[in-house]
C-alpha cells in the first residue's frame, strides 16, 4: 500500500519565513490603527489613502526609484490633505475621501501607463505578494510597523479621547488638530507598509474586518484592539499557510479569512457590531459607544 505524500511544511523555505515576519507585522499594526479609524467613523480612510499611495507607486516606477518612498510621500501628503479638508469643513469626511480616492487612482493609472503599463511589479503593489518580499523590504515593513505600534501606544490616550468625542476633546483643551493629523500620517505609513503584503486594494480590509469581529466579543476599546490584533495575526499566519499548501493568492487568502472569521463570529453571537446590519451599504462599521473603557 502506497502511503500518501505528507503535506509540505508551509514555512520551511526562506521566502515563506520572510513573508511570515512581514505579514505578522501587518497583522499587528493594521488592526491597531483600524480600531481608532472605526471609532472615528472613518473606516474607509485606509482605502482612500491606499489609492493615493497607488499614484505614488506609479511615480516611483516612472522615476525608476523604489516605489515605497514615493508611495509614502504621496500617502502622507494625501492623508494630511484629507484631514485639512475635513477639519476646515471644506468637505465632509466622505467627500474628502472621494476626492482623493478617485484622483489618486486616476493619477496612478496614468503614471503606471507612462512607466510601461501594468507589469508584474505594479501588480505586486496593487494586489500584494508577500512571497516575493526581499530582506530589505522586510526590514522596512517591520521598521514602519514598529514605529506605528510605538506611536499608537504613546499617544493612545490622546487619540482615544479625540476619536471618541472630538468636540469634548476640543473643549478640554486637547490638541485635536495635531492628534487628527498624527492619526492621518500613521494611517498613511500603515498603508504603505502593508501594500506589499495584502495589496493597496485590500489593505482597508485588514484595518476594518478584524475590528468588526473583535467588536462582537469585546466589551471595551482596549479589548477590541487586543482581539482585533489577535484575529489579524492569526489570519495572516493561516492565510500564508493555506496559500502555500493550496497554491492560492496569499493577499486575497488572508483577507478572505478575516471575512470568514467575521461571519463565523457574527453567526455564533447572533449579532453584528452594535446594531450595524451585515448589509450596511456604506461598508462602515459602527464605532464602539457602549461600555467603552479608556485604554
Amino acid at each position: 500500500m502506497i502511503a500518501a505524500a505528507p503535506l509540505p511544511y508551509p514555512f520551511e523555505f526562506a521566502f515563506m519565513q520572510r513573508a511570515l515576519v512581514a505579514g505578522v507585522a501587518v497583522g499587528v499594526f493594521a488592526p491597531m490603527i483600524g480600531t481608532f479609524l472605526v471609532q472615528k467613523r472613518m473606516s474607509l480612510m485606509g482605502d482612500g489613502i491606499g489609492h493615493i499611495a497607488w499614484a505614488g507607486v506609479g511615480a516611483g516606477l516612472v522615476a525608476s526609484v523604489w516605489p515605497i518612498w514615493t508611495a509614502l510621500a504621496f500617502a502622507v501628503a494625501g492623508s494630511l490633505g484629507i484631514e485639512w479638508l475635513r477639519s476646515r469643513r471644506k468637505a465632509s469626511g466622505d467627500l474628502a475621501l472621494a476626492l482623493f480616492f478617485y484622483s489618486g487612482i486616476a493619477a496612478g493609472v496614468v503614471l503606471v501607463s507612462l512607466a510601461g503599463g501594468m507589469n508584474t511589479k505594479a501588480l505586486t503593489y496593487l494586489f500584494g505578494q508577500p512571497l516575493t518580499v526581499a530582506d530589505h523590504e522586510v526590514v522596512a515593513i517591520v521598521a514602519m510597523g514598529a514605529a506605528i505600534v510605538v506611536a499608537m501606544l504613546v499617544l493612545r490616550r490622546l487619540l482615544f479621547a479625540v476619536v471618541t468625542d472630538e468636540d469634548w476633546s476640543r473643549v478640554a483643551g486637547l490638541p485635536v488638530g495635531l492628534a487628527n493629523s498624527v492619526l492621518a500620517v500613521i494611517v498613511a505609513v500603515a498603508v504603505v507598509a502593508a501594500m506589499q503584503i495584502v495589496g493597496i486594494l485590500l489593505i482597508a480590509a485588514m484595518m476594518v474586518l478584524p475590528v468588526a469581529s473583535a467588536q462582537l466579543v469585546a466589551r471595551s476599546f482596549q479589548g477590541t484592539m487586543r482581539w482585533a490584533v489577535a484575529i489579524g495575526v492569526a489570519s495572516v499566519i493561516a492565510g500564508l499557510a493555506l496559500s502555500r499548501v493550496w497554491n492560492l493568492a496569499p493577499g486575497g487568502t488572508i483577507v478572505l479569512l478575516t471575512a470568514a472569521v467575521f461571519v463565523v463570529v457574527a453567526v455564533a453571537t447572533r449579532r453584528v457590531p452594535h446594531g450595524v446590519p451585515l448589509s450596511a451599504p456604506s461598508g462602515q462599521v459602527e464605532p464602539v459607544r457602549e461600555e467603552v473603557a479608556e485604554p
